[in-house]
């Protein structure tokens, strides 16, 4: 597989990220804010899902798949991981508390990016699953992988930006 070193150096930088994510997380015992409990869990999933997206099509590459359904079926598994994430963690009672008192500030900094980060992701892992350049199949797919570790970095600037937020009561 061409694409092998270049994915395996993602999946990489990804562990990276979730690792900030669990030192971030038991540091002090102390991710009791919904805000930060909201990124942490974001950034480690979101990580994981890049280190799972760039080992898919390694692995799957040595049974012999190659070419469009190599590329149609990991990006099927990208697409259904992630969007049954998103529903978890929409669920999750922190994450209704984190953005219960959105503003028009935490919708520009936060909602805006994610919605453009998540549909360069979902149009670059759909043209892929509808097969309309399947020359350009390994370039999008990888593209999806690097706009997901995006993601993953976007969590962590957020992170980042949440500490010394006033306290809710």
């Amino acid at each position: 597989m061409q694409d092998a070193d270049l994915l395996l150096s993602l999946a990489e930088i990804a562990g990276v990220f979730v690792g900030f994510g669990a030192l971030i997380s038991i540091r002090g015992g102390s991710t009791s804010e919904a805000y930060e409990l909201t990124y942490v869990r974001g950034l480690v999933w979101v990580g994981i899902l890049v280190v799972v997206a760039a080992l898919a099509p390694v692995t799957i590459s040595r049974y012999g798949i190659s070419g469009h359904e190599l590329w149609l079926l990991c990006s099927l598994i990208v697409l259904a991981l992630f969007w049954v994430m998103v529903v978890v963690n929409n669920r999750m009672p922190e994450h209704a508390a984190a953005f219960a008192e959105s503003t028009r500030v935490t919708i520009v900094r936060y909602v805006l990016p994610a919605l453009l980060l998540w549909g360069v992701m979902t149009i670059a892992l759909v043209l892929v699953v509808l097969g309309p350049f399947p020359d350009l199949e390994s370039a999008l797919y990888i593209t999806a992988v690097v706009d997901i570790l995006f993601q993953a970095a976007f969590f962590l600037l957020q992170l980042v930006y949440s500490q010394g937020r006033p306290t809710t009561a």
